[in-house]
């Protein structure tokens, strides 16, 4: 019998009771699962998407594991929609001991949103961005961020001026640099909360190539018929896998106090050399603060 997500993850001893998590892209692929694990394990679950059906069917899902369940849909190509979600959440808790900035996508068309940002810089990166700034302020010690990223980011390169604009778009060199900015900012989130003296983990992880996920949908042609094939291969991680290392990050007792740090699924691993460069953090961070027109979010 095919192990579960909380088998694959390690955690099946955990007890969320009492507590509050976020996924965001929680309607399908690895965040629906991990939103329905962690609701197993006894958390409150915020489940985010663009489709309400199927956010309700997730809702559904978690009671029927006597969790709750609450969906709000919001686009992140839309910043009045990221903070309403992030004004419902504060609304309906004050404590938010998980937030999983699972959504984004592969975008094959070249677009610029009404902020003026390239698309998949703007819903991959800025919106993850923001809605972390409006509530970080809830994670309380002993919380958890966890940002969904990718080994694309090894092919990425982070050059902000491009940004602002889809011309000479590559689907493939915007969603590379969306993910190098992933990383970035989940080492630079940790390094400002270590500053402030905050005991919450932020932590960024590849989940593996996953053709079960919604992810192919976005790629060109044939494309999405050959990525599903490729799940009787060995190697290619299914999406019970991929999930599995989000809540490995978010739940686990073993990851508790690793922080600052890139996983390959749930495996420790080196990231890529523009990763880990501290003055890009740096100026990724205040830029794309600059970007959305706030404060510095956690400022030194």
């Amino acid at each position: 019998m095919a192990q579960t997500v909380l088998e694959r993850a390690g955690v099946t001893d955990r007890d969320l009771t009492g507590s509050t998590a976020l996924v965001t892209g929680s309607t399908s692929g690895i965040g629906r699962q991990a939103a329905l694990a962690l609701g197993s394990l006894g958390a409150d679950v915020f489940v985010h998407g663009r489709d309400e059906a199927a956010g309700r069917c997730v809702v559904d899902d978690l009671a029927a594991r006597g969790a709750d369940g609450t969906f709000v849909r919001a686009d992140f190509a839309n910043v009045e929609a990221v903070r309403e979600l992030a004004e419902t959440v504060r609304e309906t808790t004050d404590t938010l001991d998980v937030l999983v900035n699972n959504a984004g996508g592969y975008f094959r068309s070249g677009a610029t949103t009404d902020l003026g940002v390239e698309y998949t810089f703007h819903v991959n990166h800025l919106s993850p961005y923001l809605l972390t700034a409006e509530l970080v302020d809830l994670v309380p010690d002993g919380g958890r961020v966890v940002t969904t990223a990718s080994a694309a980011h090894r092919s990425g390169s982070l050059d902000l001026d491009t940004v602002s604009s889809a011309e000479g778009y590559s689907a493939m060199s915007a969603y590379s640099r969306s993910k190098l900015a992933n990383v970035l900012f989940a080492f630079e989130l940790d390094r400002r909360l270590d500053r402030l003296g905050r005991e919450v983990t932020a932590n960024a992880v590849h989940p593996g190539a996953i053709p079960g996920s919604n992810f192919a949908r976005f790629l060109p042609g044939p494309l999405p018929r050959l990525v599903g094939l490729l799940g009787s291969l060995p190697f290619v991680t299914d999406v019970d896998d991929g999930a599995a290392a989000l809540v490995y990050l978010a739940a686990a007792e073993r990851t508790a106090d690793i922080s600052g740090r890139y996983f390959d699924q749930q495996t420790p691993s080196t990231p890529s050399s523009a990763a880990r460069n501290t003055e890009s953090q740096r100026r990724l961070w205040t830029e794309s603060a600059a970007l959305l027109g706030i404060d510095d979010p956690l400022p030194e």
